[in-house]
């Protein structure tokens, strides 16, 4: 059978043909085509299985890593014996008399049973191909794959046994791991798992390489940005690997250290002083590109560990990497992700022919009983089945609302009762209505248990038995049983206190199942089993090798962080279980851990580049499929908009004028008022922003002013030319027109945005002083006001409308899987008092805080569920019940969850789209061509225009541009190609350098005198840098690039690339030359960062940023919509966040002297005062909050929040709202932007492609 993404994992062996020889016999056997050999696979599987198992196991056994009594050798639960069975941990164990070191029986069995199993294969070779055949060929099948895993699966033992048998070679242990790959035998083809990735890989090729070039070239441009703000940041100071004698690492005071001009770090001050072997006991995390590029690349995955450490300048850097870099560097995921989703989709369509055009979810039975069967009414059983099922009786309908009301019920009456405090009266009247609620849910299953058999599926004999096993009504059957147990248990049915009782609360979480009831209406949980069933295939291969990928890269971090010299990180891997749990986080994209070993580092930013992406397929898989199905099952279509009607009011001219003047109608100076207006909303917002720093509130009063007056003056000419507004047509009548406009959504915006300013002036020292904030933040709804030119906000319902049949069934199932899932987290979590937390005195925990203190009640839970539903997880110390939990929520509940939010997010995207080719009457643009694309495609057949100078001159121009641009036939001369190479070579080296005179020690190894190495390279490049610049510039009239234009190859991106790789060096030569800056100073060293940038010079070997004026041309239509959407989700959210957050205790640290809580009010502790600055103004200058401290800061944090990124998650319960809010809607609208822009990117770069193919096509057709 020939190996297809179709074949069975696990697929029976096919029928063989008798054996010729014994040697057939034995390959067949091996290779699983006999009965026999089909049982022998099984068996390697199975031991395998427990190979695996054990390696994880034992790893919590070996007491120098995991101090828990339970785990020590002498009084634990797995002593000398149990050592020497399973696990193999010491070599003084029961097996000690082989004198074969540390090992196990489990392991000798394994390496008899793979070394015989590999000896044969080896044999047998030939059998397999005919390039194995012969002593030679033999030789030639050790390299192969599999070869290499037996190998690596036995050969260390050996090693260890007989070899180095004193020693204890951890990286023998770690390449038994090697046995999991064994289990690609199962099929016999490895390339059956790959052959997905091969397709999409292949079908990417073309432009995968140009957005490989785009990521790396971000990546080290933020990594060299970073570098320039925070390499003196103190701050930024770690000493997590600092020697014993420098004492507890968390209680140096970083501040008092310093950074020499090298970029070295002594915290002599702080009591930690250099030594001989630690001659930088604590050194700063950006202190060069290097080391920076780690931490930047963790941002580019969208991760923040660091956020609270940033400066100002590193926000800043942060606040861009995480708006724009992000989406960049992303974009050779993105590609690759839309080519799995091309295959799936491709996949979806075959099928979809196969089955007539049907969709697969159509042709499934729905529901649990015979569609459309009605019973006979004949006799009493048929008419309660009639009833209860189709639900044809009278009256049927009304009681299932009651049914469905008392589920709500019930589900909140849980909720709320996980609130501490409750008086005993609302106790004992929820219990009261559960009792009555649970003898309506038991007598509805009685009935319904004792009337199924009317229905013919289960009529039969075992009719029943086999209807309590259909979903739903094991669903029903545990929501009530539990309870009769627990009445019956306890004698007790109301009481007027809340349960603690760990079989109480769990009774009472089981509710929460009652809402899979409603799936009888939207059948959103069949679907999610028809995307099983319809890619069960892609499922299991790419599940199959996900899940090898997270076993085997959470054994190599556990061998290479559970020595960290950082104790945290040691405890985070300390075990093979503990580390998988943080390989589970790293593999869905996060990165709540930054401080890893070299090793670690490595493999974390491999495991971010590329596993992630494997990883994700089989969640996206889920996700994608479940979205196509629900979109097959309804036909989302807009509601027909009402046309506007002509204005029938007799308006004056003074009307008509005040209403065109507004509207940027009918002259230039209105137009110029509609774009003044524009920059004044803008500028007027940038001021409010700043007015919230500390000490700005009174800048740029002036400016506040003159805005006031102008956007009064609008709303006035406005408000006069409403009866000529088409919108506020009323039959004529002028007062109700105005009327209505006074009441409408704008009008509100207008008048909350100004009147505020006017009170205050009005009415000083006022009430209205008390609420300064609140009022201020008001002047940033004028952005909304943009709203009026660019549709965005008022578009949300029109995209509702569009998408709400599908918005039922997925919102269905994410907000069941959320609440399921929050009270599985509140179960596991709310009695957790083992993993502490950072405090969080507004949850009423002071000092020594547990998880428990976070998850007091299902409220607290369902926002950091919330969250964690998103893909992220600020929280990782959970129990183990707790990551249980969450491996689910990974596994499948991310997927499913975030299909409203893509569903809202594709439905503005098209009704955007749809508006604008309405308004423009003709098909939105795609290609992004511009007056260079038209110009170019004009001199197609021109050639260059004489030089005044003379032939002369035309012939040297001719001959520099085919020496630096090729000949007009594409080839090169070799002498040019060379002088390509050496360009290209220099570039390298560039960049090479700038990496390397950033490292600390070289750079003063070196030396900062003029003329060093570092200086005579940079002269030398730009010597050879400006004399091609000159060139080009002296050659564009005969280059058809440039338009045969010098000054058009000077303001193009490749003009402007050259020129800045350079001029940098003139200019810091001339301030140098006239005294104005020093040659060591940071001020020049900013100038040499500047190097990087020549990175951008590849662009003539790899065109991608050149086309970016193109993708903004491809995507401007909707671009203007999408990113004042998320302009207004990222001010508007940053400014309540801001509101509510800002005093939040959670956030506020005090200096030493200050005790953190005090009953004493002439010495009141940090958390006592209701605001920092009132903590200050009794503490001067002891006082600090650490996020939200004004709306620029508030920025920083939603930007990365906006990113999916939770850097801080403890917020008030405003703040909580606002939390909830960016995680069920705002982060998809907010990305939408960005998405068009890197998906036009992507077509752009695509199109490039194709015409490059056309024309090569042309020219062989030629």
């Amino acid at each position: 059978m020939a190996p297809s993404e179709a074949t069975p994992l696990l697929g029976g062996a096919a029928a063989a043909p008798a054996p010729a020889t014994w040697r057939d016999g034995v390959y067949a056997f091996l290779e699983a085509k006999t009965p026999g050999g089909a049982i022998y696979e099984i068996f390697t599987i199975l031991l395998i299985l427990l190979n695996v198992f054990a390696f994880i196991l034992g790893s919590l056994f070996v007491e120098k890593y995991n101090d828990a009594a339970w785990a020590q050798r002498d009084g634990g639960m797995c002593g000398d014996v149990c050592d020497a069975l399973w696990f193999g941990n010491y070599d003084g164990n029961a097996l000690a008399f082989l004198n074969l070191g540390s090992t196990s029986v489990l392991e000798i069995v394994t390496v008899l049973v793979f070394t015989v199993d590999y000896l044969l294969r080896v044999y047998l070779a030939d059998l397999e191909s005919d390039l194995f055949k012969g002593f030679w060929g033999r030789l030639r099948y050790l390299p192969t794959f599999y070869s290499i895993v037996d190998l690596a699966s036995t050969v260390p033992f050996y090693v260890d046994s007989f070899l180095l048998r004193n020693t204890n070679l951890v990286a023998s242990q770690f390449l038994r791991m090697f046995r999991l790959f064994r289990m690609m035998r199962v099929e016999g083809r490895y390339d059956t798992a790959l052959t997905m990735f091969d397709d999409v890989f292949y079908n990417q090729k073309d432009i995968l390489g140009t957005a490989l070039f785009v990521g790396v070239t971000t990546w080290l441009t933020v990594s060299s940005l970073y570098y320039l703000v925070e390499h003196r940041s103190t701050d930024m100071i770690y000493c997590g690997w600092a020697p014993d004698y420098c004492g507890d690492a968390d209680e140096i005071d970083v501040s008092l250290c310093t950074i020499d001009y090298w970029g070295l770090t002594d915290c002599s001050a702080a009591g930690c002083p250099p030594s001989d072997d630690h001659p930088e006991p604590c050194f700063n995390l950006y202190r060069s590109i290097p080391m920076a590029s780690y931490y930047s690349l963790l941002n580019l995955f969208g991760e923040f560990p660091l956020i609270d450490n940033h400066g100002v300048g590193g926000k800043i850097v942060g606040t861009i990497t995480a708006i724009v870099a992000v989406a960049i560097f992303a974009l050779p995921a993105s590609i690759i992700g839309n080519g799995f989703e091309d295959i799936i989709y491709a996949r979806h369509e075959k099928q979809l022919a196969e089955n007539g055009g049907e969709p697969l979810a159509q042709q499934v039975a729905g529901g649990r009983m015979t569609e459309g069967f009605a019973a006979p009414e004949s006799n009493r059983r048929g008419r309660w089945y009639n009833f209860l099922f189709p639900m044809t009786s009278p009256g049927s309908k009304t009681v299932d609302n009651i049914i469905n009301i008392l589920i709500v019920g019930t589900a909140l009456t849980f909720m709320i009762d996980t609130v501490s405090d409750l008086s005993s009266f609302v106790h004992i009247g929820m219990d009261v209505f559960e009792f009555l609620a649970v003898i309506v849910f038991t007598a509805e299953y009685a009935a319904r248990w004792w009337t199924c058999k009317e229905d013919p599926k289960y009529a039969g004999v075992g009719g029943r038995i086999k209807w309590m096993f259909t979903f739903l009504s094991i669903v029903d059957l545990l929501t009530v049983v539990p309870y009769w147990l627990e009445v019956i248990s306890t004698g007790t049915i109301v009481t007027p206190y809340g349960d603690t009782g760990t079989f109480a609360v769990l009774v009472k979480s089981l509710r929460l199942l009652r809402i899979l009831r409603f799936e009888r209406y939207t059948r959103a949980f069949t679907t999610f089993d028809d995307v099983i069933s319809e890619n069960i295939d892609i499922l299991a291969v790419t599940g199959f090798s996900a899940v090898i990928l997270w076993i085997f890269l959470g054994a190599i971090l556990y061998f290479t962080e559970r020595n960290n010299r950082d104790s945290e990180m040691a405890a985070n891997y300390k075990t093979v279980p503990d580390s998988m749990w943080m390989t589970l986080l790293n593999l869905t994209g996060e990165s709540p851990l930054a401080q890893y070993s070299i090793w670690g580092k490595i493999i974390t930013g491999m495991l971010g580049l590329m596993a992630t992406g494997l990883f994700g397929i089989p969640i996206g898989v889920l996700g994608a499929g479940f979205e196509m199905l629900v979109s097959d099952q309804v036909d989302d279509t807009p509601d027909e908009e009402e046309e506007e009607g002509e204005n029938v009011n007799p308006d004056t001219k003074l009307e008509q004028v005040c209403y065109q003047f507004v509207n940027g109608i009918g002259s230039v100076a209105a137009k110029w008022f509609e774009i003044g207006i524009y920059v004044l909303i803008m500028v007027s917002v940038a001021v409010g922003i700043w007015q919230t720093v500390e000490g700005q509130e009174g800048t740029f009063v002036l400016v506040e002013w003159f805005a006031v007056i102008v956007f009064t003056v609008e709303y006035l000419v406005r408000f006069v030319g409403v009866p000529a507004d088409p919108e506020w047509d009323d039959k004529g009548n002028w007062f109700v027109c105005r009327l209505r406009f006074i009441f409408s959504f704008y009008s509100i915006v207008d008048l909350l945005a100004i009147l505020p300013f006017y009170m205050a002036a009005a009415f000083p020292g006022s009430w209205i002083d008390n609420y300064d904030e609140m009022f201020r933040m008001l002047r940033l709804l004028r952005l909304i006001k943009l709203d009026k030119y660019f549709p965005s906000i008022t578009l949300i319902d029109d995209v509702i409308r569009l998408k709400r049949d599908s918005l039922k069934i997925a919102g269905f199932a994410a907000l069941t899987l959320w609440i399921i899932f929050a009270g599985l987290m509140y179960l596991t979590e709310n009695k957790d008092t083992g993993n502490e937390i950072d405090n969080v005195p507004l949850y009423g925990c002071d000092t020594d805080c547990t998880m428990a203190d976070r998850f007091q009640n299902f409220f607290d839970s369902i926002v950091y569920t919330g969250v964690a539903l998103t893909g992220d997880y600020p929280i990782t110390t959970y129990s183990w019940p707790g990551k249980f939990v969450n491996f689910f929520m990974v596994i499948a509940a991310v997927g499913v969850v975030s299909v409203p939010s893509g569903l809202v997010a594709s439905g503005f995207m098209e009704i955007v789209a749809n508006k604008s080719k309405a308004r423009r009457g003709e098909a939105v643009n795609v290609t992004g061509d511009d007056w260079y694309e038209h110009r170019l495609a004009e001199l197609k057949n021109v050639d260059p225009p004489a030089s005044p100078f003379g032939p002369r001159m035309d012939k040297w121009q001719i001959s520099v541009n085919e020496f630096l641009n090729g000949r007009a036939d594409g080839t090169w001369t070799t002498f040019a190609f060379c002088s390509r190479v050496f360009i290209f070579a220099v570039i390298i080296l560039n960049v090479v350098a700038v990496l390397v005179e950033s490292i600390p020690e070289i750079d003063r190894a070196v030396g900062n005198q003029h003329g060093n190495f570092f200086d005579r390279f940079e002269a030398f490049s730009v010597t050879w840098f400006a004399l091609e610049y000159i060139l080009r510039l002296f050659c564009a009239p005969k280059n058809k690039e440039a338009l045969y234009s010098s000054l058009v190859y000077a303001t193009t991106f490749f003009g402007i690339v050259d020129f800045l790789s350079t001029a940098p060096w003139f200019i810091q030569q001339a301030l140098i030359a006239f005294g104005w800056m020093d040659s060591d100073s940071d001020t020049a060293k900013i100038f040499r960062i500047f190097r990087i940038f020549r990175m951008l010079q590849l662009e003539d070997f790899v065109v991608a940023f050149s086309k970016l004026d193109n993708v903004f041309r491809a995507s401007k239509e909707v671009l203007k919509a999408t990113g004042l959407l998320a302009l207004i989700i990222w001010v508007g959210c940053a400014a309540l966040f801001f509101l509510f957050e800002e005093n939040n205790p959670n956030w506020r640290a005090c200096d030493q002297s200050i005790p953190l809580s005090s009953d004493d009010t002439d010495a009141p502790g940090c958390y006592d005062f209701n605001s920092t600055y009132e903590c200050n103004e009794f503490y001067p200058g002891l006082c600090a909050q650490a996020a939200f401290t004004n709306v620029p800061n508030a920025l920083y944090y939603t930007a990365v929040f906006l990113g999916g990124e939770w850097g801080v998650i403890d917020f008030s319960w405003p703040g909580r709202l606002v939390c909830l809010f960016l995680c069920v809607a705002g982060i998809a609208l907010y990305a939408i932007p960005i998405g068009i822009l890197f998906d036009s990117f992507g077509v752009v770069l695509g199109m490039a492609e194709d015409e490059d193919e056309e024309e090569d096509d042309d020219e062989e057709g030629q």
